[in-house]
C-alpha cells in the first residue's frame, strides 16, 4: 500500500529557518491542533502537536509569514524521523501549506 497523505490545520508554536550544507532552505514548525470529534458516537477532545517541515524554493516565499501564532493548513506526508537522542517520532514533510489568519 503506498497511502500516505495527510491534512491538518492548527497553531504554529515555534518555528525555525535553515539551510542545508547543500544549500536548500528548510523551515521547521511545531503545529498544534485542537479540534473535537465524535468518535463511538461519543463527543472527544482531540489534540496534537506536531513538527511539520518544509523544505525547497517553493516555500521561500510564505517562509518570513511563518511564526508563533499563525494558523495553518498543511497538506503533506507523514514519515519517521529520530532525533539527536535516539527516539523516534512522526513528523510532517508539507507539500502544500496555507495560510488561515
Amino acid at each position: 500500500m503506498t497511502t500516505n497523505n495527510l491534512v491538518l490545520s492548527g497553531t504554529i508554536t515555534r518555528s525555525r529557518r535553515f539551510k542545508s550544507p547543500a544549500g536548500i532552505a528548510h523551515s521547521v514548525m511545531m503545529l498544534e491542533h485542537k479540534s473535537q470529534r465524535y468518535e463511538a458516537d461519543m463527543l472527544r477532545n482531540v489534540y496534537v502537536q506536531i513538527q511539520v517541515i518544509l523544505s525547497g524554493p517553493r516555500f521561500e516565499s510564505v517562509a518570513d509569514d511563518l511564526k508563533a501564532g499563525v494558523e495553518v493548513q498543511v497538506k503533506g506526508f507523514m514519515t519517521l524521523q529520530q532525533g539527536r537522542n535516539g527516539q523516534n517520532r512522526l513528523v510532517i514533510h508539507a507539500e502544500n501549506v496555507e495560510l488561515k489568519t
